[in-house]
Order: structure tokens, then sequence, then C-alpha cells
């Protein structure tokens, strides 16, 4: 069965340049241009900046660009991510890099390098976070608001042991994040933090500001009546190869009225499953189904686990809903956010990516399209998931961030 989704068309970006009385500067140049990283630096404006992430199309030499970003941006602290589709200011976008520029008069940032997923040190990576955080606090004890930004090689399946061996040492400090996309060919996706270029790795930033912050998920399925229960998987690889005891994907065409032909991909995206994890169901996307029935998981997967399907609400007219609540009574300076790739593909599949991609750039949406999401110590699919910045109260911040 075909593995990779169909992904409408995004309009173009006319790559609005960064308003200079943006508190987060944000901009966006095509890998086509001759000089996209000078054009993101003029963009982007004067600094100093505590920290620039970047989000590179999986079209472009990751590497090349990062090295090439590093002479750029000079000593400005730099972490990256490959993507499976941009956000820039002016909506969904291919083939480009979205640059997001941390002012030091506003913001401190420390980012943590984890190198290898598969052998996470969890005392160690613990400690280090402390220290960061009490660094943090020392350096600004006035500044009240924080949060944790993670992005995660999106193919090492390894989401959930990070988030997990991660959790006791942020001290409930909200975190969100995207796992590195590769567009929809699920090759290869790398992160990069300070010139280092990795894959099956991770890079977790502890940003502390002035700006009030509100860290928010959001996806618009609601479980329905049909239970079925995971009887044959392979946890390791996310694989599912019997529900209810039947060949899994034979069930879950089954709970939507299908044959198992008529399954494709578009499906998988409309039609996602759920689990309920206390009182809140959370969405398992499905990445793939193989000739022998077997179904691959974007997310932890188990013996026992009860899957429901789903009710889908109106995906449009549900984000526009959330994000005028959150604007509410203030106006967020912009919103970062990492949404699945998924979402694109239904959205796409209604035939209404123009209209979100208006809802995004109203509201200052800015980042990638992913493999997956982090909330919290979750791992999460088909949601968007984010950190909406305010104004300072009063416009006050100052000092000096390090990342």
């Amino acid at each position: 069965m075909e593995g990779k989704p169909d992904i409408s068309p995004a309009p173009e970006s006319p790559q609005t340049p960064a308003s200079p009385q943006n508190i987060v500067r944000r901009a966006y140049a095509d890998l086509a241009e001759p000089a996209a990283l000078p054009r993101l630096r003029a963009l982007l404006g004067d600094g100093p900046f505590a920290k620039i992430f970047l989000f590179v199309a999986s079209t472009a030499d990751f590497a090349a660009i990062i090295a090439a970003a590093r002479h750029e941006f000079a000593d400005t602290p730099l972490s990256a991510c490959t993507t499976a589709g941009e956000i820039s200011p002016d909506g969904y976008s291919d083939g480009g890099i979205v640059a997001v520029a941390l002012p030091a008069v506003h913001f401190n940032v420390r980012s943590i390098l984890v190198e290898n997923l598969s052998e996470t040190d969890q005392e160690d990576l613990i400690g280090r976070f402390i220290r960061h955080r009490h660094d943090m606090a020392a350096q600004h004890p006035t500044w009240g608001h924080e949060f944790a930004f993670a992005m995660i090689d999106g193919l090492s399946t390894r989401e959930e042991v990070l988030l997990q061996a991660l959790s006791p040492g942020l001290g409930g400090i909200p975190l969100f994040g995207g796992s590195a996309g590769d567009g929809a060919e699920f090759g290869k996706t790398w992160v990069a933090h300070d010139g280092r270029v990795r894959e099956n790795a991770a890079v977790i930033s502890l940003v502390r500001t002035c700006c009030p912050v509100k860290v928010f998920s959001l996806d618009h399925f609601s479980p329905a009546d049909y239970a079925m229960v995971v009887t044959k998987a392979d946890p390791e690889k996310r694989t599912v190869s019997e529900i209810n005891a039947e060949p899994a994907l034979s069930e879950y065409a089954r709970s939507l009225g299908l044959s198992p032909q008529e399954v494709t991909s578009n499906t998988f995206a409309s039609s996602p499953l759920v689990v309920r994890v206390g009182d809140t169901h959370h969405v398992r996307s499905i990445l793939r189904g193989d000739d022998d029935g077997t179904l691959e998981f974007a997310s932890a997967i188990d013996v026992g686990l009860v899957l429901r399907s789903t009710i889908s609400g109106d995906i449009e007219t549900h984000l526009s809903d959330t994000l005028a609540n959150l604007a509410r009574p203030t106006r967020p300076d912009v919103i970062l956010a990492c949404d699945c790739l998924w979402r694109r593909v239904e959205i796409g599949d209604k035939q209404a990516t123009r209209a979100v991609s208006k809802i995004l750039s109203d509201n200052k949406v800015i980042g990638f399209n992913t493999y997956g999401e982090q909330i919290d110590a979750m791992h999460v699919n088909h949601t968007l998931t984010g950190v909406a910045i305010y104004p300072p109260p009063d416009g006050s911040g100052n000092g000096a961030g390090s990342g």
C-alpha cells in the first residue's frame, strides 16, 4: 500500500518581511533564491538575538545550510531541524527556510543537544536542565515566564522515551515540540545545534522571558463508539499486525465501512484513531499500511491498547475558533507552532489549504509541519502544538540571553 501522503500545493508565498515592531522576529526565504540566508538575515533585522531557530525544507542540503547559517548569523546561538513542510508568515509553504529569532532584550535561551536517543542518560539530562534553569533564574529573576521547545528526529521512534527521561528535570515548565520531517518521503530527518548536524538526536531549548506565554495543543477529533483492542504488535517498531485478533488493516478498514483496498494514505489522514490517557483522548496517527495487513503508527503502541475510531470536526472552523480564543483579551505577538503533516494532508484533501493558510497568517502562526508533536510528557499525532507569546504588559525587558 502506498505510504506517502498527497500534499495539495501550497499558495505562493510573497515572503513577507519581518515587521520591526514585532517582539519575535520571523521570516521566510525560498531555497531557490541564490542568497536565501542573507535574505533571512536582512528580514530578521538587527539583534542581538538570544536564539535563532531554523526550520528547513527536507529538499535542501541540510548540512550545507547549517554551515552557511553559522557563518551568516555569526555568534548567535542557532538550532534547526528538517521539516515535512513549512509555516511561513503567509501560511503553508514548501521548499524554503523559516527563521524565528528571539531578541535578547526579551528572552534568555539555553539549549541542549541530546545526541544519541537510543542511550539517553536520564540522570545527566535532568542535571543539565536543573543547572540551566537555576542559571537562567539567577540571570533574570524578574522574568516570570518559561517554556521548553523540543525538536526531535522524527524517524527515531524515541520521542516517548526522551520525554519520560526529561520530564522530571522540567519541574513543571510546559513543553511543546515537533518531530523533524522529511517532506512526504520518510527517509532521513535531521536536527542541528550550534553547527552540529545529527540524526537520532534532539534539541531541547529552555526559554525564560518577560513576555507572557501560553503553551497549547489542539486537534479536531472526538472518540466514536467503535472500540478495538490491539492483539498483536511490535512496540519497538510501532507496528500493529492484529486488531481484535484480525489483520490490523482489515479491522481498521471495517471500522470505517471500507475494504482494505479502499484505504489510502489520505484515509489515514482523515480518520486516525484515538486512545484514552486519563480523562483525555489522544490521537494515534497511522503512517502506512503494508501488504500483509500490518499498520505502522506514529506514536507508542502496545498489545492490549484500546483504540477508538474518531469523529472529525471541521478542521478549518476548529482552528479559527481556537486561535481566536488565544487572542482574548490580548493578541499574541507570535504563535510558534508544530503542525502535524497529517493535518496538512487532510486540509489539502478538503481543498482548504488556501483558507487555512490565511487563518495561520492572520494569527501570526509560524513554524513547521512535523512527523508528530510533543506536549508536556506526551508524544501525540494529528495535532497542532505551540506557544503563544504575548507582549510584556508594560513593554519592559532588558538584559542578554545565551544559548
